[in-house]
C-alpha cells in the first residue's frame, strides 16, 4: 500500500541520463595524431550505429550490452568515425556510422533502437548509444551548409561539419523541449493523449521551446495551448537526452491555477485530471496505459504517484 511519499529523483537513475562513467574527452577531438593512436590501441572498442540502431547481445552476467569489437575487426569507414570518449580504465570508444548494421555476430545478437535498448543496457552502454545515435541523426540530416549550400565534411571526430566553400563550421543540434507534470489544488495530475497515440495511452504534456522564450514561459504556454489550463508556479526537476531525432527533454512540475480543460484537438485528443486512486484503478482495469518507462514522463508521473508505475506494453 503506497503512502504517496515522493521519493528523491536520485534514488534510481533516470533512463538515458544516468552517469555513464565515460569522459567525453572533447580536447582530443581535433588531435588527429591522438585519435589515430587511440583507434589503433588494442583495448579500443568500436560499435556500428545505423538508422538509430545498434547490435545488442546478452552478457555473461545476465545483462544486455552493445556488441563491440576491437578497431582492427571493425568495418571500414573513411569519414564517419565518431570518438565518444574514454572510461576510467582508459578504454577508448568509437562509433561507426554505416548504411546498415553488420551481420549478426551470433544467434542472440539483435538490432535495437534506444526505446528498446535504453531500459536494458548498463549506464555506460546507454550513454554511449545516446551519444552515437544523436551524432548519427545530426550527421544524416545536416550534410549541406546552411550558408552556401556546399556539401560539408566531417571534422572533430564527428562533432563538427565544416564547409569547404565558405569556411562555416556547423555543430550538432539539440532542440530544447519541456515536459511537465501539472497538478491542481486538489493534487490531481493532468495527463493527456496525443492524437496519434493508441486508445488509453496517457502521459504528461510536452512541447518545444520557441525562439526568444524561457523554458518556464514555454511550460506555461504549452499547457495553455494543449489543454486550456493556466499554470502558475513552475519547478524544474531533471533533464533527459532524447535523440528522436535531437531533443533535450527538460522536466518540470507545474501548479495549475485553473482546472477547466479545453484540448487543442490537433496535438492532444483528450486530457483528464486524475487522482492517485483514479489513476491506480485505471491502470488496473487497462483503461489507461502508462507512459513508456524509458521516458522522463514516467518518472515525473511516478514522483507524484508515489510508487513505480506498471510497465508499459511494448
Amino acid at each position: 500500500m503506497s503512502t504517496h511519499t515522493e521519493r528523491p529523483l536520485t534514488e534510481r537513475p533516470l533512463s538515458l541520463a544516468a552517469p555513464s562513467g565515460i569522459d567525453r574527452a572533447a580536447h582530443h577531438r581535433l588531435d588527429e595524431a591522438w585519435l589515430a593512436a587511440a583507434w589503433s590501441h588494442p583495448t579500443t572498442r568500436v560499435f556500428v550505429v545505423s538508422g538509430g540502431q545498434v547490435l545488442i547481445d546478452d552478457t555473461p552476467d545476465g545483462g544486455t550490452g552493445i556488441v563491440m569489437t576491437p578497431a582492427f575487426e571493425a568495418p571500414v569507414t573513411e569519414t564517419h568515425r565518431y570518438f565518444l570518449g574514454t572510461d576510467e580504465d582508459g578504454v577508448r570508444y568509437f562509433a561507426l556510422q554505416k548504411d546498415a548494421l553488420p551481420g549478426r555476430m551470433d544467434q542472440s545478437a539483435r538490432p535495437a533502437g534506444l526505446r528498446e535498448a535504453g531500459l536494458l543496457l548498463s549506464p555506460r552502454d546507454a550513454g554511449l548509444m545516446v551519444h552515437a545515435v544523436a551524432l548519427e541523426n545530426w550527421q544524416r540530416m545536416h550534410r549541406f551548409c546552411s550558408r552556401c549550400g556546399e556539401r560539408t565534411v566531417v571534422a572533430a571526430a564527428g562533432h563538427i561539419r565544416r564547409c569547404p566553400g565558405c569556411g562555416a563550421e556547423h555543430y550538432p543540434r539539440t532542440d530544447p523541449a519541456v515536459i511537465m507534470l501539472v497538478t491542481d489544488d486538489r493534487d490531481r495530475a493532468l495527463l493527456g493523449r496525443q492524437v496519434h497515440w493508441p486508445e488509453g495511452r496517457f502521459s504528461t504534456l510536452a512541447g518545444f521551446v520557441e525562439p526568444g522564450e524561457s523554458i518556464e514561459q514555454s511550460v506555461i504556454r504549452e499547457v495553455w495551448e494543449e489543454a486550456g489550463v493556466r499554470v502558475g508556479e513552475v519547478e524544474y526537476v531533471a533533464s533527459q537526452p532524447w535523440p528522436f531525432p535531437y531533443s533535450l527533454m527538460l522536466g518540470f512540475r507545474a501548479r495549475a491555477t485553473t482546472s477547466e480543460i479545453t484540448v487543442d484537438g490537433e496535438e492532444i485528443q483528450e486530457a483528464r485530471w486524475f487522482s492517485r486512486e483514479e489513476l491506480r484503478a485505471a491502470f488496473a482495469s487497462g483503461e489507461v496505459l502508462p507512459p513508456s518507462g524509458i521516458s522522463i514522463a514516467a518518472r515525473l508521473v511516478e514522483l507524484w504517484y508515489g510508487e513505480p508505475l506498471p510497465k508499459a506494453a511494448a
